[in-house]
């Protein structure tokens, strides 16, 4: 029997030119959906004929509602090895096998990196202008070297932006809860003495926690008024780590000088929404780990782990424990 499988956001089209799909030939009928279905009943109906899903990221929540609605479901791919939109209990309760691929940390930090110094140099305004004809030189840019970069988060990815930093010439200070002076010196950057202490001295600030109820929300407006009137914040973790309201209000009032964005709380972004015009916003659309390599690693292990699950050894299982 011929087992049918979806392949969600596809939004490039890239999924099965990136990988040999071919090795599934006369096994699984494999088609790959181009725009995101936020509507849940186009998306049950869409999914309903599928023993197999591939995932992209934490897009699409797979709640229990969602996986009852999905009765012939038995596989369940998410690219990368993290997805807190998967009820992984309702999926073990339902016998759905959850399975995840291997992610690069580098192109989030490559992206970070984009922002920063486009949001420095006012790369998009000075961009446009030149195309549109407008004045020659209009701004000013901030210098990096000898600049404070503050960041919330020093795992794979913040501590390879703190590496870069250090290379710019800036002076580099973090914060997480459970940070040690030690962790961070082996990084190139200081342990701030507190999350209000980071927030006050840095001319940069970028976000790299993992969400979790304790992060949610992390900075607010008590702390985004403690920032820099000059600085900048980049986030391209999760958008949920900031307070929308209190982040709007720090741009339009000018708390903080602007903001550099890859994520947001409800995506794709809404046309109205206020961030897409914003002068004080660089905002690209999740591109934190759009990158060929990437997308290589993301479809051939999902072409991996579908095989392994017919060949009935599943590998690199994602489960509620």
């Amino acid at each position: 029997m011929t087992l049918h499988c979806a392949v969600l956001d596809d939004y490039q089209g890239a999924a099965l030119t990136l990988a040999d799909w071919s090795v599934l030939d006369g096994k699984v009928d494999v088609r790959t959906l181009r725009e995101h279905l936020t509507d849940r009943d186009k998306l049950a109906a869409e999914l309903a004929d599928c023993e197999v899903v591939v995932a992209m990221r934490e897009r699409t929540p797979f709640d229990a509602d969602l996986l009852h609605r999905l009765p012939r479901l038995r596989l369940l791919v998410t690219t990368g090895m993290r997805n807190a939109s998967i009820d992984l209990a309702a999926a073990a309760a339902q016998a759905v096998t959850v399975c995840g691929t291997a992610s690069s940390p580098t192109p989030p930090v490559e992206l970070t990196w984009a922002l920063l110094l486009g949001l420095a140099r006012h790369i998009a305004a000075e961009n446009r202008a030149l195309r549109e004809g407008g004045p020659w030189q209009s701004t000013v840019g901030q210098d990096l070297a000898g600049r404070t970069l503050g960041l919330l988060g020093l795992g794979r990815i913040g501590t390879r932006v703190a590496r870069v930093a250090t290379a710019f010439g800036m002076e580099v200070l973090a914060w997480s809860e459970n940070l040690t002076p030690e962790r961070a010196a082996d990084a190139g950057a200081r342990l701030a003495a507190s999350k209000e202490d980071l927030l006050s001295r840095s001319d940069f600030v970028s976000l790299h926690l993992v969400l979790s109820d304790r992060t949610r929300g992390l900075l607010g407006e008590p702390e985004l008024r403690a920032m820099r009137p000059h600085a900048y914040l980049v986030n391209t973790s999760r958008a949920a780590l900031v307070d929308r309201p209190a982040l709007l209000h720090a741009l339009r009032e000018g708390w903080i000088a602007g903001a550099g964005l890859d994520v947001f709380d409800t995506e794709p972004l809404p046309a109205d929404d206020p961030l897409r015009s914003l002068p004080n916003v660089l905002a690209t659309p999740h591109l934190g780990y759009v990158s060929e390599q990437n997308y290589r690693t993301f479809y051939a292990q999902a072409v991996e782990d579908i095989a392994a699950f017919l060949a009935g050894t599943p590998t690199r299982q994602l489960t509620a424990d």
